[in-house]
C-alpha cells in the first residue's frame, strides 16, 4: 500500500483503489472535505506536473465523464488545487508522488495488458483448501462461508 501526502490532500493506493481524503481548512475552502475512492480501471489517464523551485506541483486523475478544461499558462496548479481529482504537493514531497506515479502506471498498463489464456492446471484438494483459508484470513469470506466451501470441496 502507496500512502502520500500532499498540499492539498493525501493519496493510498492499495494495488486497485486509488482514495484521495482530505482533511482540513485547506480541503475545506478549496474541493471540501471527504475522500473519494477510484478503481484503477476507472482512470484513464494521469497527468503530472512536476514541483519547482517556486511552484508546487500536482497529481491529476482523468476519469471518463470527468469535466476536465484547459488551464491557462501559468495556472496549471492553482487549477489542480480546485479538482476533486487532483492533489498539488510540494518539491520536498515529490519523490514519493514519484514513487505513487510509477505504481499507478504500472497498475494501469496492467489493467490494459491483454491477458492470456489461463491454462487450466488441475488443481489439488489441498490448493483449494488453502486458497479458501487464506481468503477467511483476509476478511473475504466469513468462517461460515469458509466452512460451508470446505464441505462442498471434500463432498466431491
Amino acid at each position: 500500500m502507496s500512502e502520500v501526502k500532499g498540499q492539498s490532500g493525501q493519496i493510498q493506493f492499495d494495488g486497485q483503489y486509488i482514495t484521495i481524503t482530505r482533511k482540513g481548512f485547506l480541503a475545506r475552502t478549496t474541493v471540501g472535505k471527504g475522500e473519494k475512492r477510484l478503481h484503477i480501471s476507472q482512470v484513464s489517464a494521469v497527468q503530472w506536473k512536476p514541483a519547482g523551485p517556486f511552484m508546487n506541483g500536482f497529481i491529476q486523475f482523468t476519469v471518463p465523464g470527468g469535466n476536465e478544461r484547459r488551464s491557462a499558462f501559468g495556472s496549471q496548479t492553482t487549477s489542480a488545487a480546485q479538482d476533486e481529482n487532483s492533489v498539488v504537493f510540494t518539491k520536498k514531497q515529490q519523490p514519493e508522488f514519484e514513487k505513487l506515479r510509477a505504481a499507478l502506471d504500472a497498475a494501469i498498463a496492467a489493467q490494459h495488458a491483454p491477458q492470456a489464456p489461463a491454462a487450466a492446471a488441475p488443481s489439488s484438494l489441498a490448493d483449494e483448501l488453502g486458497k479458501l483459508a487464506a481468503l477467511r484470513q483476509q476478511g473475504i469470506l466469513s468462517e461460515a462461508e469458509f466452512e460451508q466451501q470446505k464441505a462442498r470441496l471434500l463432498a466431491q
